[in-house]
């Protein structure tokens, strides 16, 4: 019997096997310090490899660290950070992006499926040279969105319009990179610097890694790592063990792991939608394009799945719940819960 399915979300698996491996034989002998192992410079090599440019790489273990890190060189502590109002950096993260950058404000933004449009991100920059007011520095979004949905290529460059025009930074939260990057079939470089994005945080925890992410610097923005560097430090992000977080970095990219692993987290999600939305009382409340789904069900249906052990975020009103799938997510897994949700919604109809 296959033990009831956490879909509370994708941190809630452990590491791929590939990278505990990397870790396990990097562990053996003595290496440079604070980054400057063998593995650091293989990384940066093989990210402009990725990415097909230069690009400038500053490892850290923590997504909130990459996001407040990347915009502390997008902004000045008197700058405005533009960004959906559900954003992971407006919701989630503390007040580090606001820490981290010595004072920047963050100016939240409505927008349908948690994502930006050029109109309402055009309408709302203001205050550019007027002393009184914080100075429009950077426009934030997540790759994919808080609601699990995905900007295209098109849609970021219309964004990057709106910002080149303003002279304004974009910064990309990559925290589920690599399942945007799967389910819109482009490449890395597509999705970020070719569609005009600056600075990218590259996600790896929640798709394999132990605990790595990275800070990206795409074109003239290249400039700011050594400032990032010393931003790290000042941190406390600067791990002394570096090649830990290069290796499972470069674990991460070798022989596409990380393609692989999204490609699974989606099918699941995918496979969970179609199930559910088969089931009388259930709706989707947003589209299923990444691993996350947002479905509507009855409240008997959520009680009772919780009572057999699943375990899910509620989210929402009207029995909203969200549903997170991962790369270690089985098809044994999904469809336990899919026979635990029909079962139960049809004793909920029956009665």
């Amino acid at each position: 019997m296959t033990a009831p399915a956490n879909f509370c979300s994708d941190n809630v698996t452990g590491a791929a096997p590939g990278i505990l491996e990397a870790l396990v034989r990097a562990n053996a002998g003595p290496q440079a310090a604070y980054g400057e192992d063998e593995a650091g410079r293989r990384l940066e090599a093989r990210m402009a490899e990725v990415f097909e440019t230069e690009v400038a790489v500053l490892p850290v273990a923590t997504g909130t660290a990459a996001n407040a890190l990347a915009l502390s060189v997008a902004s000045p502590p008197y700058g405005a950070v533009y960004c959906h109002e559900a954003a992971h950096i407006n919701v989630d993260e503390c007040g580090a992006p606001e820490f981290y950058s010595g004072g920047a404000k963050l100016v939240p933004l409505p927008g349908e499926q948690a994502k930006l449009t050029p109109e309402t991100l055009a309408g709302a920059i203001a205050g550019a040279g007027v002393v009184h007011h914080v100075q429009p520095a950077a426009v934030s979004i997540s790759q994919a969105s808080e609601l699990g949905t995905l900007f295209r290529p098109a849609e970021i460059a219309a964004l990057a319009e709106v910002t080149r025009r303003h002279g304004l930074a974009l910064h990309m939260d990559g925290a589920r990179f690599a399942n945007a990057l799967v389910a819109l079939e482009v490449s890395p470089a597509e999705l970020t610097w070719r569609a005009g994005v600056d600075l990218l945080s590259f996600g790896a925890t929640k798709n394999g890694a132990l605990a790595a992410e990275a800070v990206l610097l795409f074109g003239g923005l290249r400039d700011k790592l050594e400032e990032l560097r010393y931003r790290r430090k000042r941190g406390g992000h600067l791990v002394s063990k570096g090649r830990l977080l290069s290796v499972q970095l470069e674990a991460y990219l070798a022989d596409d792991l990380w393609l692989r692993n999204a490609r699974q987290a989606n099918a699941m999600a995918r496979r969970l939608a179609e199930g559910l939305a088969a089931l009388p009382g259930v709706a989707l409340r947003h589209p299923v394009e990444a691993n996350m789904l947002f479905p509507r069900l009855p409240a008997p249906v959520i009680e009772g799945l919780r009572a057999e052990g699943f375990r899910f975020y509620d989210w929402g009103e009207d029995n909203g719940i969200r549903l997170v799938t991962a790369f270690g997510t089985t098809e044994a897994e999904v469809e336990g819960f899919l026979a635990a949700a029909r079962r139960l919604s049809g004793a909920s109809a029956a009665a």
